[in-house]
């Protein structure tokens, strides 16, 4: 029986999110911690890249991140942004976030539909003789820079924040009474193995959203009782709801 659990991952911000129905469906109580966080550079950092922002006439943003610590270092670094950069984001949602930071009317916008770079590099290529800059964090695959070498763009990565361990307290060690933890990358597991190492193998059952994060559970040891998706279960909610089913009555 299933009573009570972790989900690494911010708290969603809409009512209608489907972890809620569970939560009242199946009797669960759902405590929402991330493992992980997002670290800004400090511009001390940022400089040894040796980068100057102001050489570039279009920045790339694929992430909320991307955004508040590319504005962060600048406003650190006492730049100020000229009115004609051009912005590009993988998404209009984050597109649209950049307007807690600027004037979104004045400034020159783009984005994809998708979320994927392959949608947003023939806006991009349309504006071929931009200079890029693309922000990213300390953790990525160089897939971003492999696609915008073979679309020829005059393009830089660099990184301005990192991903850290979201350390547990003293009291959650303690008082750590969950039946199930919710993991969606990699990092959620390293970071909770760091704090309890072996001691929560036989007694926590496992969910995991990725096949990287399945394999880090379980060459740590971990019960994984729950792997998506799945072809029955795309998402993670899907698969939380089926497992329940069976077990939760």
């Amino acid at each position: 029986m299933i009573k009570k659990i972790l989900i690494s991952q911010p708290k969603p911000s809409s009512e209608k999110s489907p972890y809620f129905d569970i939560a009242k469906n199946y009797g669960v109580e759902l405590v929402f911690r991330p493992f992980i966080k997002v670290e800004g550079l400090t511009s001390k950092e940022f400089r040894q890249q040796k980068i100057s922002i102001l050489n570039y006439t279009a920045i790339v943003f694929t992430s909320r991140h991307a955004i508040d610590n590319f504005f962060n270092l600048a406003n650190e670094m006492r730049l100020a942004i000229p009115e004609d950069m051009k912005y590009f984001c993988v998404t209009e949602t984050i597109a649209l976030y950049i307007q807690k930071y600027v004037q979104y009317r004045k400034r020159k916008v783009f984005y994809g539909n998708t979320g994927k770079i392959h949608d947003l590099t023939p806006v991009m290529v349309k504006h071929k003789n931009e200079k890029y800059l693309v922000p990213m964090s300390d953790v990525n695959d160089g897939s971003m820079k492999e696609m915008l070498d073979s679309k020829k763009l005059n393009h830089t990565e660099c990184v301005m924040y990192r991903t850290v361990s979201n350390d547990f307290t003293e009291e959650e060690v303690k008082t750590f009474d969950y039946d199930m933890c919710i993991f969606f990358s990699p990092s959620g597991i390293s970071a909770f193995k760091s704090t309890f190492g072996d001691s929560k193998n036989d007694s926590v059952k496992v969910a995991t959203f990725g096949p990287a994060t399945a394999k880090a559970a379980h060459d740590a040891g971990l019960e994984v009782s729950i792997e998506a998706p799945s072809k029955e279960c795309p998402s993670m909610t899907g698969a939380l709801k089926n497992y329940l089913e069976k077990h939760n009555k």
